[in-house]
């Protein structure tokens, strides 16, 4: 991954409120962001073992693909993009519980496709929309290796300067790396990043979008980082705050790199003529999956 890429302790006590003004709840302190037990994106570093174990390589035909990340025992959050080649379920797998790709850890656990839920109004390349779900054909069980990370509820905001981290497997300056890498990253302001990448046009950082990187560069996800998780940390929880989406070039100045924004896919169930169907968002049908999501409020 570089430093932009296109790649949990139970809570004792009530999370301080950053950044949202709400708290976790209690019910939720064991089920999801929680790191496990630990002995690259451009300018990122080595993660260790267990250090983000929703972490999720989503494979095309054996080959590590985009990021992604475990939100439920049987579902896994992506983006959209990831599926221009093909949705066929049976050429995709997924890699979990492991940091290391060519030769995966002891609790590394391979699982199998069963459906592609990509959002059917994504229009490709810079657009908004960029999301999708996978669903496994089996539950996986969950370890200290394996953990879903939190979801947050559509009135969570992640405020400019908040730090966040992302993860993945995607390009650095030495090409795909075998080990996972992680980077730290500020949160940056809608209409900072809007002027940064189209200064005197029309506003194109939607309002699913959130951007998140250094202006100097040099740091950044990159190519095979796509669809992997931003999430920040909420007390003693990790939370997701968005998807890998784009970027221009990798880790270079003021082009931060440009996320889905989970919040704006959050929302309520209703009811499609004889099918329930989970609402992400006022364009996003999903299955009904979301309540059995652990989330954050």
């Amino acid at each position: 991954m570089t430093s932009r890429g296109w790649s949990i302790q139970p809570i004792t006590a009530p999370p301080t409120p950053h950044p949202s003004r709400s708290q976790l709840p209690p019910a939720l302190s064991t089920v999801c962001g929680r790191q496990g037990p630990m002995k690259r994106i451009v300018g990122g570093s080595e993660a260790r073992d267990g250090e983000w174990p929703w972490q999720v390589s989503l494979r095309l035909n054996g080959t590590h693909h985009c990021g992604a990340s475990l939100i439920s025992p049987q579902w896994v959050l992506t983006a959209a993009h990831c599926f221009r080649k093909t949705r066929n379920p049976s050429r995709f797998s997924v890699l979990l519980g492991t940091h290391k790709q060519l030769h995966p850890s002891p609790h590394a656990v391979i699982a199998s496709v069963g459906q592609i839920v990509p959002n059917p109004r994504y229009g490709g390349k810079i657009s908004s929309g960029d999301i999708a779900l996978v669903r496994l054909e089996r539950p996986v069980n969950l370890t200290d290796r394996i953990v879903p990370i939190c979801l947050p509820d559509a009135q969570v905001q992640f405020l400019p300067e908040t730090k966040c981290w992302v993860t993945g497997w995607g390009e650095d300056k030495d090409g795909a790396p075998e080990m996972l890498q992680k980077l730290e990253v500020p949160i940056m302001a809608q209409e900072t990043c809007n002027a940064l990448y189209f200064k005197g046009k029309a506003q194109t950082i939607q309002e699913d979008m959130l951007c998140a990187g250094y202006t100097e560069g040099g740091k950044d996800a990159c190519q095979g980082d796509s669809g992997g998780p931003l999430v920040c940390k909420m007390g003693q929880s990790w939370v997701q705050a968005g998807v890998v989406s784009w970027g221009e070039g990798c880790a270079q100045k003021n082009r931060p790199g440009v996320y889905v924004r989970v919040t704006s896919y959050h929302g309520c169930a209703l009811a499609a003529g004889s099918q329930d169907f989970w609402v992400l968002s006022p364009v996003l049908f999903f299955p009904r999956l979301v309540p059995q999501f652990p989330h954050v409020q």
